[in-house]
This record gives structure tokens, sequence and C-alpha cells, in this order.
């Protein structure tokens, strides 16, 4: 007999109970369809053997919390329509629609100057011509236009249901105990001020707790000096391919991939251009696992190398700098590295290459996290937590990576 809800079991927090009727629908769309085909982490299971969940099940699990995170401030006493609801809880669900392959990590080579947030919002609107007309109000609340501004604030802000989940997930599948957030905590101080979201000052803990998870994840995790080796190594594989493939060299490719390969990293059109955009939603992690697999036979040395090495984890060394590498140091890599695997300078730079990576643990640039006492007065966290005030006078954290093959 048929339920008015599909049930699922999520391994981070149990059963999920999805409503039948739009839900459902944008769950079945292949647009999200296709996220179970791409990791949420991209590299690190490099690292992390358990980390290959996908951006599929972070969805869900964000839906999750969303649910969780409506009914708290519903159950204090905000008012929403059911039509509000169920608009944002279709957009958390689609917040992630418009990642690429292997996530963030071919974001800026395959689609550059086109964010992964943008290309979402496309799709949802194209999602919404296939579905009638259904997503209007989930684009205006992904937008950031729906007269509550909370609901945006609940998918996109330092302290969403996206960063709860993938904190939570993360650290669930990779085992790195040290970021596992007190998500249930924090959703229950949530409150609405103002039209903002704000949490209870005595959750002022369990924030903290939440910042310094997310720092410790990422340099753990995502971050992680073997994880962004492998990274750049597949952008380099991706960009000489590109370079092959401007010069007509035959390449063995999904026809998918190999529309963005022959534009050359030029930036495609992806938010006008109809075919650009079908292209691209036909793109997952196993376009780029089957081609680049091809491409250790391939003729030309500099992508065999690097695809050879990617495929059969022969990773390039990465050297962790505080401040600059020095020029001197990098040339004697560049000509040992040039040297063992007989390149030339120009192809060198394929090989050796360097990545600046500046993170804070709260960003200073974007609305803060609001905290509201017992009489309805709110603060930014940064002025009552030691911890983020710091943060916020300069402890950040910059780091200069090095990587470049064994040269043993």
């Amino acid at each position: 007999m048929a339920t008015d809800s599909m049930i699922i079991n999520d391994p981070v927090y149990g059963f999920t109970r999805i409503p039948r009727g739009l839900l459902c629908a944008v769950i079945d769309h292949p647009y999200f369809q296709r996220l179970g085909r791409i990791r949420q982490l991209g590299m690190a299971s490099m690292v992390y053997p358990g980390a290959v969940h996908t951006r599929k099940q972070h969805s869900l699990g964000a839906f999750h919390l969303m649910q969780e995170a409506l009914r708290v401030l519903m159950e204090k006493g905000e008012f929403l329509f059911d039509a509000e609801v169920e608009a944002t809880e279709v957009a958390i669900l689609l917040h992630d629609v418009g990642h690429g392959p292997y996530s963030h990590v071919l974001e800026q080579v395959l689609t550059p100057g086109v964010t992964h947030e943008a290309l979402s919002l496309r799709m949802m609107e194209q999602m919404n011509e296939d579905l009638h007309g259904e997503l209007g109000l989930a684009i205006k609340v992904m937008r950031g236009e729906h007269p509550k501004a909370f609901l945006h604030e609940l998918i996109c802000s330092q302290l969403d249901m996206d960063r709860l989940d993938y904190l939570c997930r993360d650290s669930f599948f990779t085992g790195v105990i040290e970021g596992n957030i007190g998500a249930a905590r924090i959703i229950k101080m949530l409150e609405v001020v103002d039209d903002h979201l704000a949490v209870h000052a005595k959750g002022i803990y369990t924030v903290e707790h939440y910042l310094m998870a997310r720092r410790l994840m990422y340099w753990q995790v995502y971050l992680h000096k073997t994880a962004v080796a492998a990274e750049e190594m597949l952008r380099s594989a991706l960009h000489r391919a590109m370079e092959l493939a401007r010069a007509g060299e035959p390449l063995y490719a999904s026809p998918s991939l190999l529309y963005f390969l022959r534009r050359g990293g030029e930036r495609p059109d992806l938010l006008q251009d109809a075919d650009a955009l079908h292209y691209f939603a036909d793109l997952d992690d196993s376009d780029l696992v089957s081609a680049v697999k091809v491409w250790r036979h391939h003729d030309d040395r500099v992508l065999s190398l690097l695809s050879a090495g990617f495929v059969e984890r022969r990773l390039h060394k990465a050297e962790v700098f505080e401040g600059e590498v020095p020029d001197d140091y990098v040339g004697r890599i560049r000509d040992s590295v040039a040297a063992k695997y007989g390149l030339q300078p120009e192809e060198v730079d394929y090989f050796v290459r360097t990545k600046v990576v500046h993170k804070e643990m709260y960003a200073t640039h974007s609305d803060g996290i609001r905290l509201v006492n017992a009489a309805g007065q709110t603060t930014d966290v940064a002025a009552v937590s030691n911890i983020v005030r710091g943060d916020r006078e300069g402890w950040c954290d910059r780091k200069t990576y090095l990587f470049y093959p064994s040269i043993a």
C-alpha cells in the first residue's frame, strides 16, 4: 500500500522522512540523482579510505537537519506557511546540485569564473521548467529574495545546515572524531531575532566547539597535504589534456568531458547556453576516472606520467611552509625533476607547483553568528568569545604547499 512519505535510513542521523509530492519529485530528478555519482570530499579518500560518501548523501543529511531546524523554530513561535517550509527544504536539497566532478577539485578548471553556487541556481531554474514552475518559491529562498531572511540563512550563512551536516558527515566517514559537533544542540539553541538567525547565549561554548571543529577538519581533512597533492595532480592532468585537445590531439573522453577539454579552459556560458549546461549536467566522477585511466597510456609523456601517478597513487610529495617557499629551493627542485623525468622547462610546470591556502576560523568579511540573551539583545559571537576574537585579530592560518614528484 502506498504511503504518504519516503523513508531514508541515514548512517549519521537514522531515519529521515520525506513527504511525497514535490520533495520526492526533486529527489527523483536526474540533476539530483547525479549527485550520487560525485564524491563529497574529492581526493580525501586517498588519505581516509572511508571518505567515499557522496554529495547526494550530504544533501539528504542537510535536508534532515533543515527539517529539525524548521520544526524547532516553529515550536518557538515562528510562523511559517507549509509552502515556505517546503520551499526551504527543496532549496537545501538542491544547494549543491551545481557541483562538478569531485566537488570543489575541478571547479575553476572545467568552469572558470562560474561558481557552483551560480550553477546550482541555474540548474534549479532548469528544474523549475521541468517541474512546471513548482520551484519558484525555493529559488527565491535560495537567492535570498524571500521576505523572511532567516530562511536563506539556514541554507547559506556561517551557521547553516549545509555546514552542520558536512562537519558531522565528514567526521563520521573519515573517522576524524575532532570534527564531530553538537549539531542537535546548536539547532535546539536557534532563535529568530529581527528576522535573522541567532543562537541562545547559553550555547556559546557549543558554537565555539563548532568553529574549532571546522578549523581542525580543514587542516586535518579538507586541506590534508596528501589529498591536496592528489587534487593538484588531477588538475595538472586536466590542464595538459586541454592543451592537447586545443592542438587537435586525439584524446579519449566522454562527449561531455571532451566538450570542456576542447574549450581549453575558456569560460563556458553555462548560465545562458542550454547546450553547455546539458554537457555539465552529464558530467560526474566516472567521466574523469575513465578518462584518466586511459590517459596513462597516451603518447604524451606529461599526460601519461600525471595520469599514471594519480590512478596508481604514486602521488607527488607535498611540503608545507608557514611562509613563502624560497625561490632557490624551488629552482633546485625543478632542475632535479627535469633531469630525472627528461622534461622540458615548460613541462616541469605541470609537476612542480605551489599553492597558497589562507583559512580563517571565523570569516570577518560576511555576516557573523549572532548570540541572543534572555532579554532579546543580540551580539556577535566575536564580541564575547576570546577564541573567536583572537581569530579576528589576526589568528588565522596561512600555509604554502610545494608539490613535486619523487626525485630520490
